[in-house]
């Protein structure tokens, strides 16, 4: 299943659309679960020219990897 977002944006419109369309998902078609999801995203720099994000070494990054949205150790206490 794919979600698209067209248009060249700001990051925080990018999320909102991302979260709409993804409670979208939720509320009318009654999807609970998904085993991933992988998020393409072209930067800019605000009128339309690519850019290519770099770390704090100089290297370009090209790919972020994350296992989840973080939790806390409360999270994680089982009594």
């Amino acid at each position: 299943m794919q979600i698209r977002v067209f248009g060249e944006m700001t990051i925080p419109e990018i999320r909102q659309a991302l979260f709409e369309q993804l409670c979208q998902l939720e509320d009318k078609y009654g999807v609970r679960y998904s085993r991933g999801a992988t998020l393409f995203v072209h930067p800019t720099n605000g009128f339309g020219d690519k850019v290519n994000p770099r770390d704090h070494a100089g290297g370009e990054v090209t790919k972020l990897n994350c296992r989840g949205p973080y939790r806390s150790a409360a999270d994680e206490y089982k009594p």
